[in-house]
């Protein structure tokens, strides 16, 4: 049984909810479970130095955990003067996820920076800050199409982020903290809306995996991500 009584191939609660924030061209408050993160997606005028003159875009993100995202205060990582290896790790994971997506030269030469900042951390904050990130950057591109900033969609596909793993020798879907902190094999999968792969991370915690085990946590992620790709859709019509 897991700590939640939840099925092995079961998500938790999920919601996506868009417009939460007055200023941003994009937003959303997305929540699995007991893990919620609050997404925006900011349209700025400039690009990155080694960007400029080549006629495309660029989407970034940056992410960070609000001091009592957690159990205990987690001191901000500004005023330590530097980000952590993993903050650096999974914004850019962020980023990598959404550009997979978009197609650049269709953005034109702006930039779209993507900040997601947990608010409550139960497990899961990089899947859910990209699962969010994706109604966030859609509902941007929807703002630069209602002013004429750009002509068409550049977004070619949706995609969307969860995470599975062995725990007690059973492979589970969307692991909550209780799950992590003691899983076995602990992974975490992006995938396009059409079932594509974007990245797959994943470590054996406790004892290696094979690759029968690593094809089963495949297809819950696949069963899992196709309902984020469905709420995703229901929550920008």
């Amino acid at each position: 049984m897991r700590p939640s009584r939840r099925q092995p191939d079961e998500l938790r609660a999920v919601s996506l909810e868009r417009g939460v924030v007055k200023y941003a061209e994009g937003s959303c408050f997305v929540k699995f479970g007991d893990t919620h993160v609050l997404v925006t997606a900011t349209l700025e005028e400039r690009l990155p130095p080694w960007l400029k003159g080549q006629g495309r875009g660029w989407v970034t993100a940056e992410y960070g955990m609000l001091p009592r995202a957690t159990h205990e205060r987690t001191r901000r990582e500004a005023s330590s003067g530097k980000q952590s290896g993993r903050t650096v790790e999974i914004q850019r994971l962020i980023g990598r996820s959404l550009r997979s997506v978009i197609d650049l030269p269709a953005l034109g030469e702006k930039q779209i920076t993507i900040d997601c900042d947990v608010v409550q951390a139960d497990g899961g904050t990089r899947t859910a800050s990209i699962t969010g990130a994706w109604v966030a950057l859609n509902d941007c591109l929807t703002w630069m199409r209602t002013r004429e900033m750009i002509k068409t969609n550049p977004l070619r596909d949706q995609v969307a982020a969860i995470s599975c793993g062995v725990y007690k020798n059973v492979a589970v879907l969307d692991l909550d903290y209780a799950e992590d902190s003691e899983a076995e094999t602990d992974a975490n999968f992006i995938m396009t809306g059409s079932g594509n792969i974007v990245e797959i991370q994943a470590t054996a915690e406790k004892t290696p995996f094979s690759e029968a085990e690593l094809l089963s946590l495949l297809a819950l992620a696949r069963k899992g991500i196709g309902k984020l790709v469905d709420l995703q859709k229901m929550a920008v019509m």
